[in-house]
């Protein structure tokens, strides 16, 4: 049985968390493959909003298993607090949230560190969450991290206490005013390891292994998007992992040639979170528009989220890197009241037409090349069947279809798990 793949392929809060909330009736595993507590996937039913940080979206669905694999990294007092989050959900958590031995752990030390890293960047900062994500992959290249499995043994505090003294030492480095209490963080942490040492740890890789074998259906699960990814994203401000398609397979150790569909989310216009370049970026009220329309504010860090028109160019070099097979466009319903809408669908790149992602997308070497359309009144939000779209929007959706060479499957209307649109 073949694994699908669910990915954003923007930079980040394309509204995979709904999605993935919103196809686990069709899977029996929703599997986590990357990244850590920097991811806010944002999940909206019966009147209530739910933000899961590291816990993968299928948990509201009490038939499914939950696994978060080897790729990701986790936070044990952050992902206590989701815990605490989901107790009134009456969830059988031991059952349904399994966690690979071999993820990970950030450090409260990792956090500090990646406070002074970026501390230190003065104007060149990247736009770090501070959640400790990078020096955290720094430690797993390094072949000195601390892992799930590592709770297991009787000497982990040991462990632990040469990692926290050598990152203390890298923190002094830096040469920065970082104030912190060390004891306090520490008493957090390791009362919140014992909370996480009373779920169920797992050989990931093995695991997933016998229920592809046994027919087991399953969907992994990416955080932030493929524009962020450490090989293929906007480097330097990009995230730790590898947010793309080959990321699921290191990050649960699923074998390339059992990847069955890849499933891309996109939103209908673009945003990004913190620095970096955005060819499409808007300064007018079209991007205020969006954003307050929108309500686009960073799940994990409540930052305004940068707001612009669909940028084709880098959505199709998403596609490609992908592999992906279907769409899912989010965030329709933002764009109804727009008289006019643009799409990027080139780039004037030093003076040349281009078609392609380049090397390096900052303003000085790329201007977005737009493709005007007409844009649509109508309400969006209650409409149910594809049918009942607009006009303007339906040409806007098979003027995207037609450009990226790959049918959306998937329309969106709304933040809830009913405002889906199945095509």
């Amino acid at each position: 049985m073949a694994v699908d793949l669910l990915l954003g392929l923007q930079w980040g809060d394309e509204g995979k968390g709904k999605i993935v909330d919103a196809l686990t009736k069709n899977y029996d595993i929703i599997a986590r493959f990357q990244g850590g507590p920097n991811a806010g996937h944002t999940l909206e039913f019966d009147g209530i909003k739910h933000v899961l940080h590291t816990i993968p979206s299928g948990i509201f669905h009490k038939k499914a298993i939950n696994v978060v694999g080897n790729g990701v990294v986790i936070d044990p007092v952050i992902f206590r607090k989701e815990l605490d989050a989901l107790k009134k959900f009456d969830l059988d958590i031991k059952s349904i949230l399994l966690i690979s031995r071999k993820a990970h752990l950030i450090l409260p030390t990792h956090r500090l560190l990646d406070a002074a890293s970026e501390a230190s960047k003065g104007k060149a900062k990247i736009g770090s969450t501070l959640k400790g994500i990078g020096p955290t992959y720094m430690d797993k290249t390094g072949r000195n991290g601390m892992r799930v499995g590592d709770l297991e043994l009787d000497d982990w505090k040991e462990k632990y206490r040469n990692l926290a003294n050598k990152h203390e030492a890298m923190i002094s480095f830096y040469d920065v005013d970082i104030q912190y209490d060390l004891a306090e963080l520490e008493a957090d942490f390791f009362e919140a390891i014992e909370e996480l040492k009373k779920l169920t740890f797992i050989d990931s890789e093995e695991y997933l292994y016998q229920a592809q074998k046994s027919g087991k259906k399953i969907l992994a699960e990416g955080a932030q998007g493929s524009l962020l990814d450490i090989d293929f994203g906007t480097y330097p401000f990009v995230t730790s992992s590898n947010t793309t398609a080959a990321g699921a397979c290191t990050g649960l150790g699923v074998a390339p040639n059992q990847i069955g569909e890849v499933k891309g989310i996109f939103k209908a216009y673009t945003t990004r979170v913190g620095s970096g370049p955005f060819p499409t970026e808007l300064f007018d009220e079209d991007g205020a528009t969006m954003g307050r329309v929108g309500n686009e504010f960073g799940a994990t860090t409540g930052r305004p989220r940068r707001c612009g028109w669909l940028d084709l160019v880098a959505l199709k070099y998403a596609v490609r890197v992908n592999g992906v097979t279907e769409l899912m466009m989010m965030k329709g319903d933002v764009l109804s009241g727009f008289k006019k809408l643009k799409v990027c669908t080139a780039y004037n790149y030093k003076g040349e037409k281009i078609e392609h992602l380049p090397f390096n997308i900052e303003a000085d070497n790329v201007t977005p090349i737009f493709t005007e359309m007409d844009g649509w009144e109508e309400d969006l939000t209650k409409m149910d069947k594809f049918d009942q779209l607009p006009t303007g929007m339906v040409k806007y959706i098979e003027f995207i279809e037609k450009e990226l060479e790959v049918p959306i499957k998937i329309v969106s209307v709304g933040p809830d798990r009913t405002q889906t649109i199945y095509r």
